[in-house]
């Protein structure tokens, strides 16, 4: 059974003559980084590479239209260091094979699917490691496959 859309009613909506600040809102995107990813093969007794990695990310976030925010794990050790893109609306992305030097292409990549209009990471400009790294596109919530 499918489930129906959700209806917007007048309080959903966004009121166009109020000020918010930049926190106001949900930020386009919110980039979980994984804090207990390690490098396959790196010792247990060694710190984790993903809480460097997410560190480096949230130092060096300034666009208020990313959210950085570091979870424990995303299940995905094969291919550490991981990482995951969500949008409203939009598709979600997870990558993995990172290393701690690629904060600054997280984040390029965060901005480009902020900027879509179409709900998707575009190709070009998207950094080679979140192109290499690509493990799932997940569809949103309520996405419907157009016949062919």
């Amino acid at each position: 059974m499918e489930r129906p859309a959700p209806t917007e009613t007048p309080d959903d909506r966004p009121d166009d003559t109020a000020s918010a600040g930049p926190r106001d809102a949900a930020p386009a995107v919110t980039l979980f980084v994984c804090q207990t990813c390690r490098t396959p093969g790196t010792p247990p007794e060694d710190a984790p590479q993903g809480a460097r990695l997410a560190e480096a990310v949230r130092a060096a976030a300034h666009d208020p239209d990313v959210e950085v925010k570091p979870v424990r794990c995303l299940s995905n050790c094969k291919r550490g260091l991981s990482a995951a893109m969500v949008r409203a609306g939009g598709w979600s992305y997870v990558f993995g094979d990172l290393t701690p030097a690629s904060a600054p292409d997280l984040l390029a990549g965060a901005t480009l699917f902020a900027g879509s209009t179409d709900g998707l990471m575009p190709w070009r400009g998207r950094p080679d490691c979140l192109k290499r790294g690509m493990i799932a596109r997940v569809p949103p919530l309520f996405f419907t496959e157009e016949p062919r």
